[in-house]
């Protein structure tokens, strides 16, 4: 049976499982569900673990001779297999299913490893491993699941967003999850209630005068020039890659090319349901779309591109001087631009 890793906690208090299958591509997903299942089986009577990474120095028979071992003479056994970054060829495969026949009452199996294929989903070793337990999704949560995990993390260290702060965390902290957490243990120390809101958010963020390119990619679309070039000039100071930036800024502008096509066939309510944007988002959009006319857009990709082409060819010459000029650019009006004829 397929589980979230987020709903792992709650399966783990029911009841164990013989098998766990833990596979994603998000490290702290990975770590936490690896945890979680370590203390569930040591309070669960699993005295002894037993770990192995699966590569060709492996002798399988080390792994058979855990589970012969059995209570009565012995702690219950918690086994733990590290698939390789390559996936499972066809002898690993042979090995999982032969010792999918081996497992007991006295024996828990996890199996580790990166993001699973439609393939290996319905291979004979999955198969037989997974109907004897739960397979554990640790996949970084997409936009759409966002909001849904950061209210889940803030309902376990007693926090209480409103819908807002929800979807600013997640805009701030979408694919890094680390970085989310420990904001989140910081907010928890911050505000003893537990209760935020957007207010209290930019409160944190002006108190620690931290920045991310999120917040400067916000103040572009606001067309906020000065708050832009002050986020720009810490985010310079603190060495952020360029590259960073530019990837950030391109999504944007590809996004506004988009967005302002469709206008022309489709009301913006539209347009803005089409490419699913969160209701916190939508004003900055509007903002951007009044302020920003398809000419002042090619002429920012322009820019974009020389900047790109430093940033990667000539490394003596810095591109942040062109990534000042963008941002500039992006937060005055089109009307008030000088564009060549």
């Amino acid at each position: 049976m397929r589980i979230f890793a987020d709903r792992l906690s709650e399966q783990l208090n029911k009841q164990l499982s013989r098998v766990y299958l833990i596979f994603g591509n998000e490290p702290l997903l990975l770590q936490e569900s690896r945890e979680s299942i370590q203390k569930a089986a040591k309070q669960q009577g699993f005295e002894e673990r037993h770990r192995f990474a699966i590569d060709s120095s492996l002798d399988w028979n080390d792994v058979y001779d855990c589970t012969q071992a059995l209570s009565l003479f012995s702690s219950r056994q918690l086994i733990e297999l590290e698939l390789p970054e390559s996936g499972v060829n066809a002898a690993i495969a042979k090995e999982l299913l032969a010792l999918s026949d081996q497992l007991h009452e006295d024996i828990m199996l996890v199996l580790i490893g990166t993001k699973l294929t439609k393939a290996q989903e319905n291979a004979k070793w999955f198969k037989a491993l997974s109907s004897q337990g739960h397979w554990v999704s640790c996949l970084t949560p997409d936009v759409g699941r966002l909001p849904q995990f950061v209210q889940a993390r803030c309902r376990q260290i007693g926090l209480q967003p409103d819908a807002e702060a929800t979807q600013m965390l997640a805009q701030w902290h979408e694919g890094n999850l680390f970085a989310l957490t420990q904001s989140l243990e910081k907010l928890a120390l911050q505000y003893p209630d537990g209760k935020l809101t957007l207010v209290r958010l930019e409160e944190s963020l002006s108190r620690h005068n931290h920045f991310t390119p999120f917040h400067w990619v916000d103040a572009l679309l606001a067309g906020k020039g000065n708050r832009a070039q002050r986020i720009l000039r810490q985010l310079e100071a603190e060495g952020v890659e360029a590259v960073i930036l530019l990837r950030s800024i391109q999504r944007e502008l590809a996004l506004l090319l988009q967005m302002q096509q469709q206008m022309q066939q489709m009301p913006i309510g539209q347009v803005f349901e089409k490419h699913r944007i969160w209701q916190s988002k939508k004003p900055l959009y509007n903002a951007a779309l009044t302020r920003v006319s398809m000419t002042q857009l090619h002429s920012l990709f322009a820019l974009l591109t020389q900047a790109e082409l430093l940033s990667k060819t000539q490394y003596e010459q810095s591109p942040w001087p062109l990534i000042h000029q963008l941002s500039v650019e992006f937060c005055i009006p089109s009307a008030s631009i000088p564009f060549p004829a």
